[in-house]
């Protein structure tokens, strides 16, 4: 086994910056020409041992649906991590646009964070639209669904991914071996 000196100031930085108690202490970073095997258990030490693909997944117990049409609705106005899955849809309607739009609401501002048109003036189009999202909801806020015409609708489901502190919750029923 043969010791070599490691010479960069750009490593000998980083280990400074992410060992600080061994600043100044020690000797230079060397490397061997032997191989040392190198397994990440990181995910399962933070207790993240089910991949976010799973813990995102859609569920009967955890599901609350939803369907706003001419009217607006309340998605989630707890702190955390939210899905939304829905589809929304426009019937025929030579009234105007008809808008389609998620938003949040901290009690004196609503911002429209999603939200799309369907038509014009003289429209007679319809035609649908899948939404997949996630939101994070802080403290005082509200995730709201929101159309402006009985045509034009949204409907689907919200689903808390994770809470406040970005912690996943599994789906209701599912418990990782």
């Amino acid at each position: 086994m043969s010791l070599s000196t490691v010479t960069s100031e750009i490593l000998q930085a980083k280990l400074r910056e992410l060992l600080p108690s061994q600043n100044g202490f020690g000797t230079d970073l060397s490397a061997s020409d032997t191989i040392i095997p190198i397994i990440d258990l990181t995910a399962t030490a933070e207790g993240a041992s089910t991949p976010a693909i799973l813990q995102n997944a859609l569920s009967f117990g955890d599901q609350t649906a939803f369907k706003a049409a001419n009217t607006t609705v309340t998605l989630a106005n707890t702190p955390g991590f939210y899905r939304v899955v829905a589809g929304a849809t426009n019937g025929t309607d030579s009234s105007g646009d008809n808008e389609v739009q998620i938003t949040m609401d901290d009690g004196s501002t609503t911002k429209v964070v999603y939200g799309f048109t369907f038509g014009g003036t003289s429209s007679t189009y319809s035609g649908a639209v899948n939404v997949d999202l996630v939101f994070w909801v802080a403290s005082g806020v509200t995730l709201k669904a929101t159309t402006n015409d009985g045509t034009a609708v949204i409907e689907g489901s919200v689903r808390q991914i994770a809470n406040s502190n970005g912690t996943f919750s599994n789906p209701t029923g599912f418990t990782p071996s």
